[in-house]
């Protein structure tokens, strides 16, 4: 592990635990699905986190805005808007990944809008909770769409952008309905909506 990388993650690991922490008001008081590009809503210098409520319980990020900027954005531009509330986490493979923000619930669903990938030098998908967008062969089809891993992913380095990673509730992410594998159940698992925190 890089000195870089190795700080970051003793930074992630002394993150409090929802203390001190502003939710920022939502934009739309009802679910909006589709837009042609995502507003700057950012404020510089502010540390983002989300904190992500789900059918099986809460999952808290931080959000990597200074290493992923326009990914971090977007992401908070869309959650502002509830536009992953009641979103199905349609991909949930046990040792790979958990994937959700998809509308459709069919892996191919997205905001209208779609964007390039960020990647920076130091980080890496090399253990469980770190939190990727998921697009298609090309690079510059990131949306709506992420995931979270569930095991070290390392052949996903370079290729996705990472932007955000598990800080609280990993044991929620584990208990997530399966939708492969031995353990595949019909039923999915729901994001019940997603809240924008900013650290004081």
């Amino acid at each position: 592990m890089g000195v870089r990388a190795l700080f970051l993650f003793l930074l992630l690991l002394s993150a409090c635990k929802g203390e001190s922490m502003k939710p920022l008001p939502y934009l739309s008081e009802t679910p909006v699905r589709s837009f042609k590009a995502p507003e700057a809503v950012l404020q510089p210098g502010k540390d983002y986190y989300a904190r992500i409520k789900t059918t099986q319980g809460d999952i808290l990020l931080d959000l990597l805005e200074k290493e992923a900027p326009n990914t971090v954005n977007s992401f908070v531009f869309l959650a502002l808007h509830r536009y992953f509330e009641g979103v199905e986490w349609h991909r949930v493979i046990p040792g790979f990944v958990a994937q959700t923000g998809d509308p459709t619930g069919t892996g191919r669903g997205g905001p209208g809008y779609s964007f390039g990938l960020e990647i920076a030098p130091g980080l890496a998908f090399d253990r469980e909770g770190m939190v990727g967008m998921a697009r298609t062969q090309d690079p510059n089809s990131n949306g709506s769409q992420f995931f979270i891993t569930l095991a070290p992913t390392p052949h996903l380095t370079g290729q996705y952008t990472l932007f955000a990673q598990v800080v609280e509730g990993m044991e929620v992410v584990r208990r997530l309905a399966p939708t492969e594998g031995p353990g595949a159940r019909r039923e999915r698992d729901k994001i019940l909506s997603v809240e924008i925190l900013v650290k004081e």
